[in-house]
């Protein structure tokens, strides 16, 4: 196809979908690249990354099919590329960055690979990688401690560079991150990683250059932008006018946590939405501030939820939506505000947002879910090497997730908040790898909100440290604040930490602000929030509250005092007399009363420690 008849091909819906679904096929090759060939489990068995493609300008033009909240984390950091390098750039070159204030990152761990491709002499585009490295130096294992309150404490920043200049790989950076890196295999292995994904990605816009041209490709690619924006604005403009407003918080951190507040005015006009976090509180003396490029990601997934198009994954959707946050507050941070931990932060902004986008779009967003994964970060040093590691260093960095609120069907478990599309790792490969074993994995009975769709159950999981000594660090939430229900569904159940020493339980706060010191045969146990209820939990089936109870799901107790369904006998039938009663009597109580009967029978249902409990 010559020049000319690729870029009058750019206005044909069918090929633009071609070249539309190419530039993601590249982009998910990417993906499987690192999946493949990662070395460290949080890249490997959680998927912690992202890929992606750009345009000679450095707009994205295709997101791997892996983590929304990378989706806006992109931009900043190719202004930074094209910007400083611009076409100065050699064939085989290489970027590297990590550092939020000098480069456009989002925290330390996440580590950019950008690489410019070339096609007849000059960038006709860019392929490029994050990836959360399982340690890049700092105070705490995993880099990721809650208690530092500047980023020069969390870890290695680095600023935007070349990791290769022209093919050839800077030997010396590589020698000073995994020199203070604690798992210099992983990291080395998981740069390797990135490498090799990019050179991947490289080859796919290669091959699409040589079908369409450079200037043909060109123009396909601005067709490609308009046609997102086009989508994106057609559905905004079937959204009411208006002004939204909603707000959360975050129990705050440390072991006399202060509630950190979020607030959000979301404003449609027409076919535009301003999204305004004026009145969100300060940064603050903690890990879990987070950078502007994490707001405008949470932004961009919130209303991809919202407008439920399918748009294509470019910078032509993100034209019709704006994002203000004040300088100095908790979403927009200055510099040296500290930022490893600030995945919370994401996950309670993107809560606000679905609160406020359910005011607009009632009958598309859920009840609110768990509020993200939780962090579970335990480490060691073995002098006998155990753990694979040089120095006999091991660490897991386990996500905890997930649990959806209900919305048009009852809410799911164990699959990633929408933000983030993580996964659980195998029990069996950590037990393999590190002197962990776990004593349990699955649901809590009666955690999820009661509704007419009821939320997803809590997940639970709990380590037993067979090592003599080690580390823990956690990042999780929703314990004074639970998940909220809609439509008169009740809130989700609370997370608990609970350590168990010598057959005695003590309740964690949910961020402590240093590490807690295991020692061998300590249990830990982690129950994440459960997601809250949609609708009334008294018009819900009886029938389905039933098979609640035959899975497990619920116990009869609860089906009784919360949703009013009466079970008798060993079959569990329902009494459909004692029923009526029940809920005409259920209905007279407070929707508090409602919550606090449910949040006592799942209190029950933990089998924890009651003195630790009792805290609550």
């Amino acid at each position: 196809m010559s020049t000319q008849q690729a870029a009058s091909a750019g206005t044909d819906a069918i090929t633009l979908e071609i070249v539309k679904n190419a530039l993601g096929s590249i982009a998910d090759e990417m993906a499987l690249v690192v999946l493949r060939t990662a070395y460290s489990p949080i890249v490997r068995d959680s998927m912690d990354f992202s890929t992606a493609v750009f345009d000679r300008a450095g707009r994205v033009i295709a997101q791997g099919l892996t983590l929304p909240i990378h989706l806006g984390a992109f931009p900043a950091a190719m202004d930074n590329v094209v910007r400083r390098f611009g076409t100065a750039g050699k064939p085989g070159d290489i970027y590297i960055m990590n550092d939020p204030y000098t480069s456009g990152g989002m925290h330390l761990p996440d580590v950019y690979l950008i690489q410019p491709v070339f096609y007849a002499s000059r960038i006709e585009g860019y392929v490029a990688t994050i990836v959360h490295h399982a340690d890049i130096g700092g105070m705490a294992p995993g880099s990721m401690a809650i208690g530092a309150t500047e980023i020069y404490q969390e870890g290695l920043r680095i600023p935007l560079m070349k990791l290769c200049d022209a093919g050839n790989v800077n030997d010396a950076l590589l020698t000073l991150l995994e020199t203070n890196s604690r798992m210099p295999g992983q990291l080395r292995g998981d740069l390797r990683a990135q490498l090799a994904s990019c050179k991947a990605g490289e080859r796919g816009l290669v091959q699409l250059l040589d079908k369409y041209g450079a200037d043909g490709f060109g123009s396909l690619v601005e067709a490609l932008h308009d046609y997102a924006e086009r989508l994106t604005r057609q559905a905004i403009s079937t959204m009411p006018n208006g002004e939204y407003r909603y707000e959360d918080f975050i129990d705050g951190l440390g072991d006399t946590p202060v509630p950190i507040a979020f607030r959000v005015k979301v404003t449609v006009a027409d076919d535009t939405i301003r999204i305004d976090w004026t009145g969100t509180d300060a940064q603050v003396q903690g890990a879990i501030n987070g950078p502007f490029a994490t707001t405008q990601s949470v932004a961009y997934a919130a209303v991809r939820c919202a407008i439920g198009v399918d748009v294509p994954n470019c910078e032509g959707f993100s034209r019709p939506v704006q994002v203000y946050a004040e300088s100095g507050s908790i979403v927009n941070p200055v510099e040296p505000a500290a930022c490893a931990a600030r995945g919370i932060i994401a996950y309670r902004m993107f809560d606000v947002l679905q609160g406020a986008f359910a005011q607009i779009v009632p009958d598309t967003i859920p009840a609110l879910g768990e509020g993200g994964p939780s962090v579970v970060s335990i480490s060691g040093r073995s002098l006998d090497g155990e753990g694979g590691a040089r120095g006999g260093n091991w660490l897991i960095t386990d996500g905890v997730l997930g649990s959806w609120g209900g919305g048009r069907n009852d809410g799911c478990e164990g699959i990633a908040n929408p933000l983030g599309n993580l996964s659980n790792q195998p029990v069996e490969l950590i037990e393999a790898r590190l002197p962990l074993k776990i004593t349990e994995y699955g649901f809590v009975t009666n955690s999820g909100g009661a509704g007419l769709h009821r939320g997803g159950l809590a997940m639970r999981r709990a380590y037993e440290l067979r090592s003599d000594h080690a580390l823990l660090g956690l990042r999780s939430d929703r314990r004074a604040h639970r998940p909220s229900g809609s439509h008169g569904g009740l809130s989700g159940s609370p997370s608990l930490n609970l350590l168990t020493r010598d057959g005695q339980s003590t309740l964690l706060p949910t961020m402590p602000g240093t590490v807690t010191a295991l020692r061998k045969g300590d249990r830990f146990c982690h129950i994440a929030a459960g997601g809250a209820g949609h609708g009334d939990p008294l018009t819900r089936s009886p029938q389905a509250v039933r098979e609640d109870v035959l899975d497990e799901r619920i116990t009869a107790q609860l089906a009784r005092d919360v949703y009013g369904v009466v079970l008798e006998g060993a079959a569990l039938e329902i009494d459909e007399r004692l029923t009526a009663e029940m809920r005409t009597r259920l209905a007279t109580l407070s929707w508090q009363e409602r919550v606090a009967r449910q949040e006592a029978l799942f209190l029950q249902s933990t089998d924890a420690d009651v003195a630790a409990i009792g805290k609550l």
